[in-house]
């Protein structure tokens, strides 16, 4: 592959950086707001939306510039296609971070409350493995992306948790039922956010290795 190719594969990797920064920026500000009840911040990641699903659809669209004109092989190849779904699943995460700000625009509006589970715990842990999974993109590390894939059950087993104990303060306080299905669905689309930051890392690995480990045991993650 010549010069031009090698320009365009750097130009690609620096916009799909940005977007990954872009949104992991809209994530944190859509939790902070719902911490802080900053319904200002809540709107701003609602209005900034907008710009970041441009972003997704100029990726997409260098992807296939570069597909068609150099048919590219190889680790060129899988670049490329890890790198179309890891757009794809940044502007999904975008629109979950647009998700958490309306329900922390409901949560702002109304009588404050106590959220009935450990906001702060399924937080923590749903953005640590979306910043792992970018890290391992940027430096196209298949170790640390093995690690994000083993936390994701941890993540999925704190959202069961969430269900019991929102159900349980609705029938507690049954006035405040649509203030705690807020909050449910706050926990639910964390969870979310830690499936998706998988979904990067197992691309991750597949970029990297050339291995496919999508429904495959924890234990095989680490084969090589």
């Amino acid at each position: 592959m010549g010069r031009h190719f090698e320009t365009e594969l750097d130009r690609l990797k620096k916009k799909i950086l940005l977007l990954s920064s872009v949104v992991e920026e809209s994530v944190e500000k859509a939790v902070r707001s719902v911490r802080n009840r900053d319904e200002v911040l809540a709107r701003e990641v609602i209005d900034k939306d907008h710009l970041i699903d441009l972003n997704e659809v100029e990726v997409e669209e260098e992807c296939l510039k570069i597909l068609a004109l150099h048919q590219p092989v190889a680790v060129d190849l899988r670049f490329l296609v890890a790198v179309l779904k890891i757009n794809n699943d940044l502007e999904r995460i975008a629109d979950i971070a647009v998700n958490i700000a309306e329900r922390s625009l409901f949560l702002s509006r109304h009588e404050p409350i106590d959220i009935p589970f450990d906001f702060e715990e399924m937080n923590k842990k749903s953005r640590s493995m979306l910043k792992q999974s970018l890290e391992s993109l940027i430096h196209q590390d298949s170790k640390l992306a093995s690690e994000v894939c083993h936390a994701d059950d941890l993540v999925d087993q704190l959202n069961r948790e969430m269900y019991t104990r929102v159900y349980a303060a609705i029938r507690k306080r049954p006035e405040w039922v649509e203030a705690y299905v807020n909050c449910l669905s706050i926990s639910r689309h964390l969870e979310r956010i830690a499936d998706y930051a998988t979904n990067i890392a197992e691309d991750v690995i597949y970029m990297v290795e050339g291995r496919i480990v999508r429904h495959k045991p924890d234990d095989e993650f680490d084969e090589n």
